[in-house]
């Protein structure tokens, strides 16, 4: 018998996994320049779903952070590429958040059957996959977008490294 949940509660079923070559610890953004290699794998069912994704250049990786331990739910956190900053978590990209949630944009670079080749992204190897979007640059490009608090910081040409994922010394 299932059990009877709140109507706020939701279930998501994981499509698939994403295949990195990260196995214990993953950059806070994609490193574009990261070797190796990055695939999602679908469950066979969800193949025909694929059907003409192949004709976008880029797509939205909507995943499970399966293994972030969530910390007491904090409101208030310190970035920890700005940590003289306290922020909302919601003015975040931390992974410690009330619904641990991925979502990154990638580049599509095959699809073959039920796998994706795809460009760098910033999860580790097995993240359960929970959609794919097609990025459709007249939506989903805003040229009027900011980098919000960012820019008020002491060193925001080193946070950029971080946002941008270029690796760099601290």
């Amino acid at each position: 018998m299932m059990p009877v949940l709140p109507k706020s509660y939701h279930v998501f079923h994981s499509i698939g996994i994403i295949r990195t070559p990260y196995k214990d610890i993953a950059p806070y953004q994609p490193v574009q320049t990261e070797e190796g290699s990055f695939k999602l794998v679908l469950e066979s069912q969800y193949a025909q779903g694929l059907k003409l994704l192949h004709t976008f250049k880029y797509i939205y990786v909507i995943y499970a952070l399966d293994k972030v331990v969530v910390k007491n739910n904090q409101m208030l956190i310190n970035p920890p590429w700005a940590p003289q900053i306290q922020v909302g978590i919601f003015a975040s990209r931390t992974p410690n958040r009330p619904n641990p949630i991925g979502i990154s944009i990638v580049k599509l670079l095959g699809v073959s059957k039920n796998v994706l080749r795809i460009s760098a992204i910033d999860c580790l190897d097995g993240t359960p996959l929970l959609d794919i979007k097609p990025y459709i640059d007249e939506l989903d490009a805003k040229s009027d977008a900011n980098t919000g608090w960012v820019i008020d910081t002491d060193n925001t040409e080193h946070l950029s490294l971080h946002i941008k994922g270029i690796p760099h010394k601290h």
